[in-house]
């Protein structure tokens, strides 16, 4: 009798423990609810390990897999529903996105066909934005919001472009709409956040990613935005704890690797950075964050050849990076080519924002190749106007950087030698334009452009003045398209050139 009674409760506890899918898949539309995208993948393949034909937590399913950004599954998912006899709308959309995180954009456009409906116009952008075509990207995006103005996505989408444009004050009416529509969406608080983080406003932004990390603790983003923030005030230990919160929930992330090597870097901890991108090494942009951080930690280590022939790759697609510039010289000085390394750095020295990195690698790089400029630069070195001119210029980049327009132009202009200085112009021309300076602006760009006349930097400044004052159209869609042309990867300049050509239309 209690032999039976036993195995009636093991059959009943084994019945108890038995997995139920449709609880599993209540739980998923829950977690996906929640913005816990992670959870939810789990929960709706707990699911489909039971009912593995079931449309609905396919469905779920794919659109979990296209939040957590697997395009490869996704379009693995969408097929299988395909192949059962599922078509809809949605699904296409759906293989749109997918193709376009598969690195697919051509595809994707041809699969939206002439799909009029807001989504379609978003992914359209999307797909315009991954061919680099930022003037369809953003004609998309207006499509779409003249379908719907308060469709979240595309409103997010559209605050994302136009923050990448610098254009902040149409980036905060976006952004308030967001506010509007969802106020306690993760996208929300971190859109809020980048604007103001942007604007300099950095305990904004701390207040906005903090209510992000609470509200969304299964979430990477808003723990990865807090630890850039404080690397920018120089709290190396609070950023470190924080990335490391994020590695506990994903370490794999790509914001958890690109802050771990970015603090190693800081650190000078070369023996992590190479560690943690070597498996990454023949896929690196070498203008990228990593890129360089990569070839620094060859350089480092012992490898400056390696080093100097990505740092060159750098320079050679974006010739106006000066820490490309500076780490190609200390890589060719390593490899014992001091002549070559004098020659890269010399329009780093020569600048009247030279501080001590530039002009002492200079020294070293001159005396090495036995050049009679050695003796001048170390006098330039040793002079007690260097210490005078960093704070001038470390005062106008702070003041950049708040955007006291006033206060950067005083600056500046207190650095002598500034009227023949490309970059100190470009800078002053910007917070001239700022405020409101225009034909001041405009000399100042115009003399930057003068000194450096195919620098993208000086071509994008000089066509900026014009684009916010609404002056010189023709020209300055020529110097848009040239710095574009130069610097294709720079998101900023696509973006103007995108503002540019809409602002005509």
């Amino acid at each position: 009798m209690k032999r039976a009674a036993l195995l009636v409760a093991l059959l009943l506890a084994s019945a108890c423990s038995r997995a139920d899918p449709a609880a599993q898949f209540a739980a998923a539309q829950q977690a996906f609810a929640a913005e816990d995208y992670a959870a939810a993948r789990t929960q709706v393949l707990s699911a489909l390990d039971s009912d593995g034909s079931n449309r609905d937590m396919l469905l779920l399913f794919a659109r979990t897999q296209l939040k957590l950004g697997d395009g490869d599954g996704a379009q693995a998912t969408l097929t299988h529903l395909e192949e059962a006899g599922f078509t809809s709308d949605e699904l296409v959309r759906m293989k749109a996105e997918a193709a376009i995180l598969r690195g697919q954009p051509q595809a994707a456009l041809n699969l939206l066909g002439r799909d009029d409906g807001a989504e379609a116009w978003r992914l359209r952008a999307a797909a315009h934005s991954a061919l680099e075509d930022s003037p369809a990207a953003l004609d998309a995006l207006r499509h779409g919001l003249a379908v719907d103005a308060r469709n979240y996505a595309l409103v997010h989408d559209y605050a994302r472009f136009l923050i990448a444009a610098q254009d902040y004050p149409a980036a905060a009416r976006a952004v308030e709409t967001l506010r509007q529509l969802a106020p306690r969406r993760l996208d929300t608080l971190m859109m809020s956040g980048m604007l103001a983080a942007r604007q300099g406003k950095l305990d904004a932004a701390t207040r906005s990613y903090t209510s992000a990390a609470e509200a969304f603790p299964s979430r990477v983003e808003p723990l990865t935005a807090l630890a850039s923030l404080a690397d920018m005030r120089g709290e190396l230990d609070g950023a470190q704890a924080l990335v490391a919160r994020a590695a506990k929930i994903a370490p794999s992330h790509p914001e958890v690797i690109d802050l771990t090597v970015l603090l190693a870097s800081e650190r000078g901890d070369w023996e992590t950075v190479r560690k943690t991108l070597v498996s990454q090494e023949s896929t690196l942009d070498p203008r990228s964050a990593n890129g360089m951080s990569y070839a620094e930690a060859l350089l480092r280590l012992g490898h400056p050849e390696q080093a100097r022939a990505m740092f060159a790759q750098a320079l050679l697609l974006s010739p106006q990076n000066p820490y490309a510039r500076i780490m190609l010289a200390e890589a060719q000085l390593a490899g014992g080519d001091a002549t070559t390394a004098l020659r890269t750095v010399q329009p780093l020295a020569d600048s009247v924002m030279a501080g001590p990195r530039e002009l002492d690698l200079a020294v070293r790089a001159a005396r090495a190749a036995n050049d009679p400029s050695a003796a001048a630069l170390a006098a330039r070195l040793q002079s007690p106007a260097l210490k005078a001119n960093q704070q001038l210029v470390g005062a106008g980049q702070a003041a950049l950087a708040r955007q006291d327009w006033q206060a950067a132009l005083a600056a500046f202009s207190q650095i002598p030698g500034h009227e023949n200085d490309a970059e100190v112009l470009r800078r002053m021309a910007l917070a001239a334009s700022r405020l409101g300076q225009v034909d001041t602006a405009l000399g100042y760009a115009d003399r930057a452009l003068e000194l450096a006349p195919r620098n993208a930097d000086m071509m994008h400044t000089a066509a900026l003045v014009r684009l916010e004052a609404g002056r010189d159209r023709d020209q300055m869609l020529r110097l848009l398209k040239e710095a574009s042309q130069l610097d294709p990867a720079n998101r900023l300049f696509r973006a103007d050139l995108a503002r540019a050509v809409a602002a005509g239309v």
